[in-house]
This record gives C-alpha cells, structure tokens and sequence, in this order.
C-alpha cells in the first residue's frame, strides 16, 4: 500500500490499493483465512487486513519483497518449527514474493488461532463465573 494514500477501509478495499502484481496473492490468503474460520469477521486494523473471531486471528499485509503475517506462531512446537524459516525478527512471518506462498501453513496457522482464542475466550468466560459464584 503506498504511503499518502488514505487508509482502506475493507480487505477489499486494501487489495485494490495494493500493487497489481500482489492482489491475486492476498486474495488467495484472504480466500485461505476465511476457508479455515469461516465464522471470522473481517475487519481493517492498524491499516492492514485482520480477522477476528474472540478477538484478532491474524493480520496480513503486502510489503515491496514479502507477504507479512501476524501475530508470531506460538503454542505448537511443530507449527513453530515448522514456520520458523520465514520469522522475521519479532517473530512475525515474512512470506518473500520470489519463492511460493505456504498457503497451507497459512491455514494451519489460522486454525491454530482460531483454537487459541476461543480456548482463551472460554477460559476468561468461566473465570467471570467462578468470580461471581465466590464471595
């Protein structure tokens, strides 16, 4: 997306605006993402593409060299290992535009989110619970 351009404000939005040689690829991620949580809204945040379903799945953005993926893998030691040869310095994934997308590890990734944060969701629900049955 180039800079001074006014923000999107859809996904569909975003991939317009997004170079011509990358919007068949982010629309196979977006097309990916919603595939493995289709009960995921999307949404725009922090000017990059999101889903949400309990809370944000993942982010995705289109740079000048790669395809960027967010937040880190965490919680599936051969997910982890398995994405580890596109970490990026924080930990967030950087797909190059040179080599093939890992379309599949994308999927497995949004599963993966997807049972964290309702896991995370039930948890924080049966908490409030717990707390309004203690005195």
């Amino acid at each position: 997306m180039a800079t001074g351009q006014a923000a999107p404000t859809s996904i569909d939005e975003y991939i317009a605006g997004s170079a011509p040689e990358v919007r068949a690829i982010l629309q196979r991620i977006r097309e990916t993402i919603r595939a493995a949580a289709p009960d995921a809204a999307e949404t725009i945040s922090y000017r990059m593409p999101a889903f949400k379903l309990a809370g944000i799945l993942v982010y995705f953005a289109a740079f000048q060299r790669h395809i960027g993926l967010y937040p880190p893998v965490q919680g599936d030691a051969g997910l982890v290992q398995a994405v580890s040869k596109y970490a990026g310095e924080k930990g967030n994934l950087r797909f190059p535009l040179d080599q093939p997308i890992p379309y599949d590890l994308i999927e497995r990734i949004v599963k993966l989110r997807v049972k964290q944060n309702l896991a995370k969701a039930t948890a924080k629900k049966e908490a409030k619970k717990e707390k309004r049955r203690s005195p």
